[in-house]
């Protein structure tokens, strides 16, 4: 990586006088791709080059260049312009030792832009600096939550045991977008209540919050009814699942739609954690995100 870095400074500060963009950058560039090919060979193309002054201008200091990244990760880094959101998505990349395909999958669903969306600015630059850090049942949500990796084409009409059905087929993906420390328990979990047996649609067991995490998939929006269904089963849990060690469980209500006013009535006196969350089958808007980001930035004033 200090290779890479050291070539990149010497084409900025050598090449090109200290100035990031040279007039004649394009011919320099091939110049010094056949030089360098011609004394060491391959991995010198143009645009391996063009990487390299990357990593020197967007990492100045090479001290910061983690070697827990490969220089694959850092070609995806350098090619993101925000200076935030490529620091999150490199401490990202540490925390939850993504390889290069979870990292181009993240960097295309926009996970930054969503996080720091349901955060004021002190949270946005904590995000940017550390990465998300699970430390409580709140940090696990997102919103949405993205499932295009399901290739579900819009409009859809599959049933809730369709939807399920098909995030157990891509669930390492599924995974993926709900964050690092998630073990798949079971699908449609069997459970007891009154003599009847009801069934929860995921449960998972959070490694860092040791607890349980229930998720209950709506394929249209969340009502009251779903609310109050999860709030029996995360008191079951509690009871009857839950051995020494064990957190309180935690419960997610997973719906195409919700109502924030119905939801938060719903909720209330509510003492379970219990969230409520959206999730999509396609990308969302990168542009509509980071404008509401950049709202939040540019006028809230740091605590």
């Amino acid at each position: 990586m200090e290779t890479y870095w050291e070539i990149g400074r010497y084409i900025v500060e050598f090449e090109q006088g200290g100035a990031f963009k040279a007039a004649y950058g394009e011919s320099l560039m091939e110049r010094l791709s056949k030089d360098l090919v011609n004394m060491h060979g391959k991995g010198f193309s143009r645009s391996n080059l063009n990487h390299m002054r990357l990593l020197y201008s967007r990492f100045p200091i090479c001290e910061t260049l983690s070697h827990k990244l490969s220089w694959s990760h850092y070609v995806e880094l350098v090619k993101i312009e925000d200076e935030l959101e490529r620091s999150f998505y490199e401490k990202q990349s540490i925390l939850e030792n993504w390889n290069i395909r979870e990292l181009k999958r993240q960097k295309k669903s926009s996970l930054f832009l969503r996080l720091a969306a349901s955060k004021d600015k002190q949270g946005i630059l904590a995000l940017a600096k550390q990465g998300q850090m699970v430390q409580k049942p709140a940090d696990l949500l997102r919103e949405p939550y993205v499932l295009e990796f399901l290739k579900i084409p819009e409009p859809y009409h599959l049933s809730e045991t369709e939807l399920e059905k098909r995030i157990i087929e891509h669930l390492q993906y599924f995974l993926l977008e709900l964050g690092k420390g998630f073990a798949f328990i079971g699908r449609q979990y069997r459970i007891m209540l009154g003599n009847r047996p009801h069934y929860v649609d995921l449960v998972f067991y959070h490694r860092i919050l040791k607890c349980f995490v229930l998720i209950d998939l709506k394929k249209e929006e969340a009502g009251y009814d779903d609310v109050g269904q999860m709030n029996t089963y995360l008191g079951y849990f509690e009871k009857e699942e839950n051995t020494t060690g064990d957190n309180p469980p935690i419960g997610i209500v997973l719906a195409r739609e919700k109502d924030d006013i119905l939801i938060s009535y719903a909720l209330h006196g509510i003492t379970s954690q219990l969230f409520v969350s959206k999730y999509q089958v396609y990308l969302p808007n990168r542009d509509e995100l980071r404008a509401e980001v950049e709202k939040i930035y540019l006028e809230q004033p740091e605590k």
